[in-house]
């Protein structure tokens, strides 16, 4: 499974690509509105650190207006993915930019009906927001197991990014399921490293060590 860090922050992205485990980034407007920088400067620093996929999200409402804003987008960095949110609209952009080889994240995917219609359409990428299903009491991880087999079943090429995750848990379950992707917030990709036995293991060793003569 790839990991993509779910961050519109440089040093952040940066850190993570450092450990040798990015796979790519998902930014969002609400990601993009805490940073100091253009959104055109900051997207384009995050291309050139990262060489997965980067996704920047498009925010016309009409298709005509996605298709422009999208080709505008692509136009940054050959490794943009531009973020249209599910909706008539969208699919009808996604048709569009698929023909003309932009890659498109369909997000804010809520059903598997909706994750099937994106495909359908073209889109590389679908995100299910499991986070926020299970602010709702609904099964994030069923949505999640429901779109890959639907995927699986009729040999769709669109990708399953695992979107809204919340702690660890959410990322191992994903990957039990055969998600394609999980996008990481930075604080849940530092836990996913960390483990208090790791920790008092490590404090074990050293202080052995400190008794051995050297």
């Amino acid at each position: 499974m790839k990991l993509f860090l779910d961050s519109a922050n440089l040093e952040e992205i940066r850190e993570v690509a450092s450990w040798g485990v990015l796979d790519g980034v998902t930014t969002n407007p609400s990601l993009c509105s805490k940073e100091t920088v253009t959104f055109e400067d900051n997207i384009r620093a995050i291309c050139a650190v990262c060489p997965g996929p980067v996704s920047a999200e498009c925010v016309s409402l009409r298709a005509a207006d996605i298709v422009v804003e999208a080709r505008a987008l692509a136009g940054i960095a050959p490794n943009i993915a531009v973020k249209i949110p599910v909706c008539l609209e969208g699919l009808k952009a996604t048709k569009t930019l698929h023909g003309e080889g932009i890659a498109v994240n369909m997000t804010l995917v809520f059903s598997s009906g909706q994750a099937l219609l994106a495909a359908k359409a073209g889109a590389r990428f679908v995100s299910p927001f499991i986070g926020r299903l299970d602010d709702v009491s609904e099964d994030g991880m069923a949505l999640i197991e429901e779109i890959v087999q639907i995927f699986e079943n009729f040999r769709f090429e669109t990708e399953v990014i695992v979107a809204s995750v919340r702690h660890p848990r959410h990322v191992i379950e994903a990957a039990l399921l055969g998600a394609d992707i999980a996008t990481v917030p930075y604080g849940v990709m530092e836990k996913l490293v960390k483990h208090p036995l790791t920790d008092i293991g490590i404090e074990r060793f050293l202080a052995d060590w400190r008794k051995v003569k050297t």
